[in-house]
């Protein structure tokens, strides 16, 4: 028994900010955000909160997947902006404005949070337990983000992408395999202090906070090593991907690690120019984006590739499923 991909949807706020509108809010210009990180633009949710987006997201998977919402067994929200401080989930949250009751819970694990549930997702699919759940990477980064740091306030965006997993026993359109991993001793590369116990104090805001070359360094090294790694578990190579799907952090991370990788520009999927980081939502929009265009072909071997707070990390292999 495997698992598979049987619907995708995806949900991006209407209004899009650009680096030119940035330029009138901090000291940062058009040429430096695009050179440093290859973003152009971004989305802002203004009047929606995770939960919105997420639900949005998981309707149009459902469509895509030929299937009502009452048939989910489970939902898996992965965010590290939910609704709520600690409570209730935004899951729950979700399923409530679905109109469903079924089983659902949250996951963080930052920029990796979409690869974590999918591993989740994929090991109860595989062990029989459901049939039909939906994986979800939704965020509003822009509700941590410090406006008033340019070093930060550039990179991030909201949205909200979506999977449907059901099973199959065919192996040509399922997930081959899902690796994840973390590392905390670089904890306090990439935070937002505020409520934590270390910090002891309590504000309105939280604010993302980066240590930026520190953490590209050890991202370019760690998610290079972790794609490398998966394919030589199926005995591939670079070349036999057709599409690669990663984390859109930064586009000099992509480009590293695809070049480290042995991928050409063709195979690599690339929307962090108009979505700036929208953390766990990144790769599942990135998907649904080549979906809509008409690129993924079922069977197409994808490979998806994860890094985040923490550190986390996480890749996938699979062969698409729709």
């Amino acid at each position: 028994m495997f698992s598979k991909i049987a619907g995708i949807g995806a949900y991006l706020p209407p209004k899009v900010l650009t680096n030119a509108d940035l330029e009138k809010i901090v000291d940062t210009s058009d040429e430096w955000i695009t050179k440093r990180t290859g973003i152009k633009e971004r989305r802002i949710a203004e009047g929606e909160v995770t939960s919105d987006l997420a639900v949005k997201a998981i309707e149009r998977a459902l469509e895509v997947a030929n299937l009502e919402k009452e048939q989910l067994d489970l939902v898996i929200v992965a965010t590290i902006t939910p609704d709520y401080f600690t409570m209730p989930s935004t899951a729950t949250v979700v399923i409530d404005k679905l109109g469903i009751v079924t089983p659902a819970f949250d996951i963080s694990a930052a920029c990796s949070g979409f690869i974590y549930a999918l591993s989740i997702a994929n090991s109860y699919i595989k062990g029989g337990i459901y049939k039909n759940i939906a994986v979800v990477g939704a965020e509003v980064l822009s509700k941590i983000v410090n406006w008033k740091d340019r070093r930060t306030c550039v990179l991030f965006g909201d949205g909200a992408g979506a999977v449907i997993l059901q099973p199959t026993q065919n192996r040509e359109e399922a997930i081959l395999d899902v690796e994840i991993d973390a590392d905390g001793k670089y904890k306090d590369y990439l935070i937002t202090p505020g409520r934590g116990v270390k910090y002891g104090c309590e504000t309105d805001r939280i604010y993302l906070e980066m240590k930026g070359n520190e953490t590209f360094k050890v991202a370019v090294k760690t998610l290079s090593k972790s794609v490398k790694d998966i394919l030589a578990r199926h005995n591939l190579e670079g070349k036999d991907i057709d599409f690669f799907v990663p984390h859109q952090a930064n586009y000099r991370i992509i480009d590293a690690v695809g070049r480290a990788v042995g991928l050409s520009p063709e195979q690599i999927v690339v929307t962090v120019d108009k979505y700036g980081n929208t953390s766990s939502a990144s790769i599942p929009t990135a998907l649904y984006d080549i979906y809509q265009q008409g690129k993924l072909k079922k069977g197409d071997l994808v490979l998806l590739d994860a890094f985040g707070g923490g550190f986390t990390w996480g890749s996938a292999l699979l062969h698409w499923g729709i």
